[in-house]
């Protein structure tokens, strides 16, 4: 029988909100972790030269596949052969090339909660056992190397994310090594989600890759590199890996956009404009963690990295998808519910995504301020 998995309640919402918009209501969308900048200017340029100059087909690009490896020795100090760089339509794919490679049917594989939505769905319809590790407040939602030492029998696999979503946290290097040699000692195969690295506000995340030569990597440019829709990432596998996660590539999805392959080669070294990015979401996040608590928001998970925030709203609502709608359909502000991502606790919290234009953050801020004040004031008291 096919397996069952959740919807992406957040999908639900965004429906939701283009339909107001359609109506010509002014829609916040801060309900999806998508950078509102578009590709470096370059890339684009360098997109539309190619569109005119070549017919394209499939194809991997070994320049991109270089240009990746360098960026590990240059970033992280860590040595990466391009042969071990497999090139994916997104991290979706990567997770999903990864995971396949490393598991068989009926692998129990743990991963912290609250967590990124699809790592529990992936993992139900690739038929493995999701390990939901609850990681709250004293852990800084973050899974421990202390939690998997404990987990009894010990399971086949570990996702980390580190910065994480839905809150932002990131692992420190101590922590990484931790986890890395308890994974070693225990026979457990580990995958490292670092899609948002380049995205930090504290320290800066370090590559499981230092700790762990063996982990398999997923990252994308989606994120900092802005450009979600070309559908371009890829999975770092060790050595003896390439073949098998290279034969899963070309048989599941073939090959990436070629013409997003051209981009992604020019956005590398488009440091400048991307990092200016970052000055945003730092701004963003400022205003945000000033705005909040004054709202009654003051349980906040940390956001040390990627554009997220957390947030406990338990004394206003036990239905955080039914209070997200409410909220959007109030004030026109698409936020993302906490169930998505905690099907335990998530019904408590609910996520904002920073990553849009500032003017826009101060103008959800002048509308939800309001919103919150009148529903804590209808509250019994």
């Amino acid at each position: 029988m096919p397996v069952e998995i959740d919807p992406f309640h957040a999908i639900a919402i965004s429906r939701l909100a283009h339909r107001l918009r359609a109506e010509g209501r002014s829609v916040i969308h801060m309900e999806f972790g998508q950078p509102w900048t578009g590709a470096p200017a370059e890339a684009i340029e360098a997109a539309h030269r190619i569109l005119d100059t070549d017919g394209m087909g499939y194809w991997e690009s070994p320049a991109l596949k270089a240009r990746i490896a360098a960026h590990y020795g240059e970033t992280y100090g860590v040595a990466v052969n391009p042969e071990q760089v497999i090139l994916t339509c997104g991290a979706s794919p990567a997770l999903v090339l990864a995971l396949s490679c490393l598991f068989a049917p009926g692998a129990r594989v743990a991963l912290a909660r609250p967590g990124y939505v699809a790592y529990r769905n992936t993992l139900k319809a690739l038929h493995l056992e999701p390990v939901e590790l609850a990681c709250g407040e004293a852990e800084r939602f973050q899974i421990t190397a202390d939690a998997v030492e404990r987990l009894e029998p010990a399971p086949q696999g570990l996702i980390v994310a580190s910065p994480a979503n839905p809150t932002g946290t990131i692992i420190p290097p101590e922590e990484l090594q931790a986890l890395a040699e308890v994974c070693k000692r225990r026979g457990i195969a580990l995958v490292s989600d670092e899609i948002y690295h380049g995205l930090s506000y504290t320290l800066p995340a370090e590559t499981m890759l230092k700790h762990a030569p063996d982990a398999l990597v997923v990252n994308s440019f989606s994120k900092y590199f802005s450009m979600a829709g070309w559908r371009l990432g890829w999975l770092i596998v060790p050595e003896k890996l390439v073949d098998a996660a290279r034969a899963r590539m070309g048989n599941l999805f073939l090959t990436p956009p070629s013409l997003a392959q051209h981009a992604g080669l020019i956005a590398f070294d488009c440091r400048d404009e991307l990092e200016g990015h970052i000055h945003t979401y730092a701004r963003n996040r400022e205003l945000l963690l000033g705005a909040l608590p004054a709202m009654g928001l003051r349980r906040i998970a940390p956001p040390d990295g990627a554009f997220y925030i957390y947030a406990d709203v338990g004394h206003l609502t036990n239905d955080s998808l039914a209070f997200c709608e409410a909220l959007l359909r109030d004030t026109d502000v698409a936020l993302a519910p906490g169930l998505d991502f905690d099907p335990v606790d998530g019904n408590s919290f609910i996520r904002l995504s920073f990553a849009v234009s500032t003017d826009l953050v101060e103008e959800a801020i002048r509308r939800i301020g309001p919103w919150f004040a009148a529903k804590a004031a209808s509250l019994p008291r």
